[in-house]
């Protein structure tokens, strides 16, 4: 199973990953997690990437694309995986597309965990940190939806999307992405 799970702050994602991860066993594969492997490291990608870092900005599209490459070629990744926080934009997304052509595969499916606004902001406030006040929330919402929700409609148009409600029991949650996975493996 090659997998994308895309959504909102606070639909669960990284709950979900981790029990679909299991479940296909495939690796988990966290954009964030390629990051402080390869700043900890101190490989040539991530001395790259704390160049930036340090001056403040973005790291570049190119080089986040250049660490996933990296982290699909090891061995654990060839059978499947499951990314998590990539592509974040359709370009990333065409990128994604043309670095598996390369490797003569392509993805199974995109999984979107929706929710509602609403339900993402009483959930998120609830945990408590510093990053989950109101008005960062909703500023985390309106970056969603400006940056990363275009990949929903890109991936929509390719068929590979499935979207499943993100409420209820985790449990219930994790099922219906099975049921819907297995539905586009059919």
């Amino acid at each position: 199973m090659r997998l994308i799970l895309v959504g909102p702050p606070g639909a669960g994602k990284g709950t979900q990953a981790v029990h679909l991860a299991e479940h296909y066993r495939i690796p988990h594969i966290s954009t964030g997690d390629i990051f402080r492997t390869n700043l900890q490291d101190g490989t040539p990608l991530g001395l790259k990437a704390r160049s930036y870092m340090d001056r403040g900005e973005l790291v570049p599209d190119s080089l986040t694309n250049e660490m996933v490459k990296d982290r699909l070629s090891r061995g654990d990744a060839r059978g499947g995986f499951l990314l998590d926080g990539f592509p974040r934009n359709v370009t990333q997304a065409q990128v994604l597309d043309a670095m598996l052509a390369e490797q003569g595969v392509a993805l199974d499916a995109v999984l979107e965990l929706s929710l509602d606004n609403e339900e993402i902001i009483k959930r998120l406030s609830i945990r408590g940190r510093d990053d989950d006040r109101d008005e960062i929330i909703r500023k985390r919402l309106e970056v969603y939806s400006q940056q990363t929700a275009p990949i929903i409609s890109f991936y929509r148009e390719s068929g590979l999307l499935e979207t499943i409600a993100a409420t209820g029991e985790i449990s219930d949650i994790t099922a219906s992405a099975i049921a819907a996975l297995s539905r586009k493996r059919s």
